[in-house]
């Protein structure tokens, strides 16, 4: 029996998608994943605005990520990832990925 895609698994997928690309370009711009899954860290506005500017691929999956309910702004004003966030990292990337301390 053929598994006919749904839409929960189409957002997964994007949601997957841009859960990557957003960690390779954390890396590539000297942050870690810790800045995102720590509830109380976060990326401000200025830090946004840099990794916007420097990849065409950012402001497109910040945008699945928050409309997805995967990221939300913290109460500092700092984008992070939300439970649901940190937990398709967690089984992306295994254990220690998303730890929050």
């Amino acid at each position: 029996m053929r598994h006919e895609p749904t839409s929960t698994d189409g957002m997964q997928r994007s949601l997957r998608q841009c859960l990557s690309h957003m960690a390779a370009i954390l890396y590539r711009h000297g942050h870690v994943l810790e800045t995102v899954t720590v509830p109380h860290k976060g990326l401000d506005r200025q830090a946004l605005k840099a990794l916007g500017a420097a990849s065409s691929d950012w402001r497109p999956c910040q945008h699945v990520l928050e409309s997805s309910e995967a990221a939300t702004w913290n109460d500092q004003q700092r984008l992070v990832l939300t439970g649901l966030g940190r937990e398709l990292l967690f089984d992306m990337f295994g254990e220690g990925a998303a730890d929050c301390a």
